[in-house]
């Protein structure tokens, strides 16, 4: 019986968190109510007192079982590895392009991590219990970019390249393409092939900085 009870618990939490993900991407967090959010879970106000102390509360247990995007690249540069020394530096740049890849074709095809994702950009304000949305996309994006700064910088020592620009700059420079295709893509309603213009504007700009990509 405990076990049952425990199993009703967690299976009412997550209609109430399927819930507030349909209710906030169609109305905005700050429009959305609780009375909105357990009508949509066909549950009463009490139920979401019960697993959630307000608003805000079940706004971030939603935001907690999604991984953005730029998080998931982070994540997958992390566990490619850092620099280990020239004999890794060919694979840096093969990685790079996979991870960026990946991601690209992840937010295409999983339509909870492109809802959770379009809520957070669009559909939010930052501002007082919110604001924390806001330093988890400054912390995954600055750790995104420093991950891609050693791998460009591990690739051009690989392919002796002199660099055009700092490789710090560089990363920042590609991380704007990348945020701007995502962006780009959520705004129009995926109106492109999100992964095929990726990966053709991704290439673009690093054999615009004097990569050789039939080298990896």
């Amino acid at each position: 019986m405990v076990r049952r009870t425990k199993e009703d618990a967690a299976a009412t939490r997550n209609a109430l968190l399927d819930a507030a993900e349909r209710v906030f991407y169609e109305k905005g967090v700050s429009r959305a109510s609780l009375g909105d959010i357990a009508q949509a879970a066909g549950a009463t106000r009490g139920a979401i007192y019960w697993h959630f102390k307000d608003k805000v509360d079940l706004f971030h247990a939603m935001m907690e079982r999604v991984t953005l995007p730029i998080e998931s690249a982070y994540g997958a540069c992390t566990a490619g590895g850092g620099v280990a020394g020239e004999g890794a530096a060919p694979a840096s740049l093969a990685r790079l392009r996979g991870v960026v890849e990946g991601v690209l074709r992840l937010v295409a095809s999983d339509e909870r991590t492109r809802r959770v994702f379009e809520i957070a950009l669009y559909k939010v304000e930052y501002v007082n219990e919110l604001s924390g949305v806001r330093d988890r996309h400054i912390a995954a994006a600055e750790g995104f970019v420093g991950k891609l700064a050693d791998d460009l910088r591990s690739a051009a020592q690989a392919q002796g390249l002199v660099l055009r620009m700092p490789p710090r700059v560089a990363a920042t420079g590609m991380h704007a393409l990348f945020d701007g295709l995502l962006l780009g893509w959520l705004l129009n309603q995926g109106n492109f092939d999100l992964v095929a213009v990726g990966r053709a504007t991704m290439d673009a700009y690093l054999a615009g900085l004097g990569f050789d990509l039939g080298r990896v």
